[in-house]
């Protein structure tokens, strides 16, 4: 979490970075690109980390987490090695967008698939303080990587940060393994199947029931909006007047409230009901982008617009980031244990397809507004994009309501409050 999410979650860094580098006059791999351009690296980034969770959960019970951690800590630091010899544009994608991303489903997929065995009162802080390893990883990255890129370049940076990757996710994966009853289960299923490379398919009355049609509706809505804000963060702090190395700031800022929301609403959550819970983080992250984004655009750089942004970035990472944490935990309360792997791999593919069309549609808004300010685009240029991501997570809300109210009547005629 703290090593393949914190530098994929720290990609604004690069993303302004690049950016600036498009506007330059002197040639570069960046140049005359366009901002939706440069952010399809990190949106293949992000996709690819969900993309492939059904693969991902499947080899962690063929091949056992601790294999497939492993190997996507090799590829997660090869995909930073290699991006750092890049001379064109799509050699960035390849690497640091495509490869990077499959390594991080390998690292990030199983520790989100493992974990949710290993606890059951308390589920809801474990695995907030397990998720909150992606906000403490761009609080420490994001600072990290403008210093080094700064002083060593880019592709140094991209050189150290796949050595240090190797080293730290190969630590980690040493410490996965399943839960007993998850094991023993598994092991049967392992068992019976004539290939170690079959997905585990959705069992067909799970699939067409109506709490599951809105969890994934609602879960795809929260994906395509999500990752737009946390790329953008740095770029639209320099069309405010921020200085980059502020701008990196802001993401680190954003992601430590990530991490200490995550810990919170998780616990939170085991008192209120996790369902309850999730509704009410996507509600208020709606909020943030319609009451605090948005103005700020309006406002643009003065003190007013500044201090919006500000606290959108702090309110977006505690609520919009809580929703990470309180996935998993809301699919072993809708669809139980027996389900959770095969739920939880498809739904996480089908926020990877979300987050693939949502953030480069959010880009293609900004670069449509035109504008400029330091070679960035001018705070006006987000208009658009403010009102998307706000309108996406507001539709979100209203597809966790229906969860929430699926979940509330089923198996009885009336309605319970804590789920």
């Amino acid at each position: 979490m703290f090593t393949s999410c914190g530098i994929n979650f720290a990609f604004g860094v690069y993303q302004e970075l690049y950016e600036t580098m498009s506007r330059s006059s002197s040639s570069n791999p960046f140049t005359g690109a366009t901002p939706a351009q440069i952010d399809l690296i990190g949106t293949l980034a992000i996709s690819l980390m969900t993309l492939g969770a059904p693969f991902a959960s499947a080899w962690c019970k063929s091949y056992s987490p601790r294999t497939i951690t492993f190997a996507g800590g090799v590829m997660f630091a090869l995909s930073n090695v290699l991006a750092s010899f890049g001379q064109k544009l799509w050699h960035f994608i390849l690497t640091q967008g495509i490869l990077l991303g499959c390594g991080v489903c390998l690292t990030y997929i199983p520790a989100m698939t493992v974990a949710p065995g290993w606890f059951t009162t308390h589920r809801g802080l474990a695995i907030g303080i397990v998720s909150s390893g992606t906000g403490v990883g761009g609080v420490a990255w994001a600072p990290l990587l403008r210093y080094l890129n700064n002083h060593m370049g880019f592709r140094d940076t991209l050189r150290l940060t796949g050595a240090i990757s190797f080293i730290l996710l190969g630590a980690s994966a040493t410490a996965l393994t399943w839960a007993p009853e998850f094991e023993r289960r598994d092991r049967v299923e392992t068992q019976t199947s004539r290939t170690r490379f079959l997905v585990p398919l959705v069992d067909w009355r799970v699939a067409r029931s109506r709490k599951f049609i809105a969890q994934c509706i609602s879960a795809a809505l929260q994906s395509s909006a999500y990752y737009a804000p946390v790329f953008f963060f740095s770029a639209y702090a320099r069309s405010l007047g921020y200085s980059a190395a502020a701008g990196a700031t802001f993401i680190a800022v954003s992601n430590g409230a990530s991490a200490v929301g995550k810990i919170i609403i998780g616990h939170m959550a085991d008192r209120l009901g996790r369902l309850n819970t999730l509704l009410f983080t996507t509600f208020v992250s709606a909020i943030t982008s319609l009451g605090l984004w948005l103005p700020s655009t309006l406002s643009g750089g003065d003190r007013d617009g500044k201090s919006l942004f500000a606290a959108f970035a702090i309110l977006y990472g505690i609520f919009a980031g809580a929703y990470i944490s309180l996935f998993p935990t809301a699919l072993v309360e809708l669809f139980g244990v027996q389900h959770f792997a095969s739920v939880n791999g498809f739904l996480y593919m089908a926020r990877g397809f979300a987050a693939l069309v949502g953030t480069p549609v959010a880009g293609v808004l900004i670069r449509g507004s035109g504008g400029g300010v330091d070679g960035l685009w001018a705070a006006k240029a987000y208009q658009k994009t403010s009102i998307l991501i706000g309108a996406l997570l507001a539709a979100a809300t209203v597809g966790v309501a229906w969860m929430r109210i699926e979940a509330a009547i089923s198996g009885s005629n009336r309605l319970r409050w804590k789920a």
